[in-house]
């Protein structure tokens, strides 16, 4: 969830690159295009079926999930027409393709790795002349599949597949990982920009962090911006996030009171 994986918008055909002391990521996509935020549905329903024969205490469990596209697009709250499934088809062909390399020096060495975010997917039609799509196999790359097994991703509610734009998704994202069950999480806009993967500049990111924040939309956290537009807040939806993004608020009212009494006109004794 820390780095920007999935693109925003369909069609992202460039390659993107994120850098801290520690390594250097790059996205990069296939002629079809970089897989997107919704194309990450996919993966969160197969992560949940793997998780879940986890915690039955189903032995053996592999990498690979098998079941059926109406089953993923019920999870993931879309519609079962036609047009669905065939998008659905389309976000495997971009999952499939979208690799990600990594540049990290450790012990002493440099490793360069390159994997897919699913190693391959097969659609099996059946033979009644319709071409009706009955299931399909998804078998997860190694690297998400050990994310999985070190118990390194995070729930997320279900109202997430609800979230009308991807950068509201990605926004949710970044507040359950940083803010999780704690009352808040501060955040400067240019860091939540950095974070997010949006590819807006600045100023439009601004107008629909404003946007999102009026609107109220995102599950388990309420957001705030600032008047400057240079800090954001993320609050939980539980009684003691409400106290803190009440004793927020009044702080920030006390503060542009005492800004307008400092700036305002001075008397003449």
């Amino acid at each position: 969830m820390e780095l920007p994986l999935f693109a925003l918008r369909p069609g992202e055909l460039r390659v993107r690159v994120y850098q801290d002391d520690r390594q250097r990521v790059e996205i990069i996509p296939s002629v079809r295009g970089a897989a997107t935020q919704r194309d990450k549905d996919v993966l969160l329903f197969c992560m949940s079926q793997l998780v879940s024969a986890r915690n039955r205490g189903v032995v053996g469990v592999g990498r690979t999930v098998r079941t059926s596209l109406y089953a993923i697009l019920d999870f993931c709250h879309r519609g079962k027409a036609g047009k669905d499934y065939a998008r659905l088809c389309e976000a495997l062909v971009r999952l499939r393709g979208t690799t990600v390399r990594t540049d990290r020096a450790t012990g002493g060495s440099r490793i360069v790795e390159g994997f897919g975010l699913i190693e391959s997917f097969r659609v099996v039609r059946g033979d009644h002349g319709d071409g009706r799509m009955e299931h399909v196999e998804i078998t997860l790359s190694e690297w998400l599949y050990n994310a999985i097994n070190a118990t390194e991703v995070l729930t997320i509610s279900r109202e997430y597949f609800d979230l009308r734009s991807d950068l509201e998704r990605r926004l949710y994202e970044l507040a359950r990982k940083h803010c999780g069950r704690q009352r808040r999480w501060p955040v400067g806009v240019l860091t939540l920009w950095r974070k997010s993967g949006s590819q807006s500049g600045l100023p439009e990111f601004r107008r629909k962090l404003r946007a999102i924040a009026q609107g109220n939309s995102l599950p388990d956290y309420r957001l705030t911006v600032n008047a400057a537009g240079d800090a954001a807040v993320f609050f939980a939806k539980t009684p003691l996030g409400r106290c803190a993004e009440i004793t927020h608020l009044l702080a920030q009212g006390v503060a542009r009171r005492g800004e307008r009494a400092s700036s305002g006109p001075v008397e003449k004794l």
